[in-house]
């Protein structure tokens, strides 16, 4: 197994600790609460990822404010529905319903970008929907709003993704994450002021700095392994947040997937799998072991790299991480 791999698993096992310390938080403190102080904390560990030919002046020069701020206005509000999902429905349904992002990723690409889908993935991401209808079972079991605030988290993690890939090109990196990171503190410290927030106890800001702290970590860790190693090796560790979430909703919170759920499971993450390893995905990896490896793939790493270094302010944001 490569470094950038096992850097990948790392990284998403930071993601999904993190995850579950939000859970714990549920019925304490507010969205707005959460989001504000775990977003706060997230900083200093992004500020470390700071690239040496980066200058702290280019985060305030806006090539396209008006994709920067839809990208801050849909993370924050990507963010604060999946922490609103943590803090009510299962870690694994929420994350089964948040891996349907790829769906939208693919439906937006194909309206706004004009992108040309095949038609196996367009196969594989309906077996990823039919596996995550057999996870939630809706009109067998109760659907609470949580779920919903998930669908919604999806759509917006999706809407990131197709905007930071016009974005990543010709934006600042800094600029990139300056913006979501003030999307983060005022909006949600705007609501801690109109709902009437009070400040958390100090067990309950030491939760925080633990969940910002993690998010944060685990995404210099991230950033690292897409140094590492092709994107198409990387993206795959994604679905060990399902195991992360199984295992962490079991041993803390009692919750337990039935065997139904897990044949969902099994499903979901099969057609996930290979829709990452496409034929195209896999030719680009071949090209790349030709060309030198994963030091020629500037353009890939790149993106995967903008990705993560842009939602380093949202700690605490599940599957939404720039994993897309």
């Amino acid at each position: 197994m490569s470094p950038g791999v096992i850097l990948a698993l790392l990284a998403y096992g930071l993601f999904s600790c993190s995850d579950a310390s939000i859970k714990s938080l549920g019925g304490e403190l507010s969205v707005f609460e959460i989001g504000f102080f775990t977003s706060l904390f997230a900083v200093g560990p992004a500020l470390l990822s700071k690239a040496r030919k980066e200058r702290w002046r280019d985060v305030l020069q806006f090539n396209n404010p008006l994709l920067l701020n839809i990208r801050g206005l849909s993370g924050v509000l990507g963010s604060g529905c999946v922490i609103y999902a943590f803090t009510h429905v299962p870690l694994a349904e929420v994350y089964s319903l948040a891996f349907l992002a790829p769906i939208f990723v693919v439906l937006l690409s194909a309206m706004l970008l004009a992108e040309a889908i095949p038609r196996y993935r367009w196969l594989l991401l309906v077996l990823s929907f039919v596996g995550v209808l057999i996870v939630v079972r809706p009109g067998f079991r109760e659907l609470q709003l949580g779920h919903l605030a998930v669908l919604a988290c999806a759509f917006f993690t999706a809407t990131n993704t197709v905007v930071l890939r016009s974005l990543a090109p010709r934006e600042h990196r800094l600029s990139i994450f300056a913006t979501v990171t003030l999307y983060a503190l005022v909006l949600n410290g705007i609501g801690m002021i109109i709902w009437g927030s009070s400040l958390p106890t100090l067990p309950q800001l030491a939760v925080l700095a633990l969940i910002g702290t993690m998010g944060g970590l685990g995404h210099l860790t991230f950033i690292g392994a897409t140094r590492l190693a092709p994107a198409n090796q990387v993206a795959p560790a994604q679905y060990t947040q399902m195991l992360w979430a199984l295992g962490l909703g079991a041993l803390f919170y009692g919750e337990y997937l039935d065997g139904i759920g897990i044949v969902g499971l099994v499903i979901m993450i099969g057609a996930g799998a290979l829709n990452l390893l496409s034929p195209e995905a896999c030719g680009r990896h071949l090209s790349l072991k030709r060309h030198g490896g994963a030091a020629q793939q500037p353009s890939e790493a790149k993106v995967l790299d903008d990705i993560a270094i842009s939602q380093c302010a949202i700690a605490g944001s599940g599957p939404q991480q720039a994993k897309s």
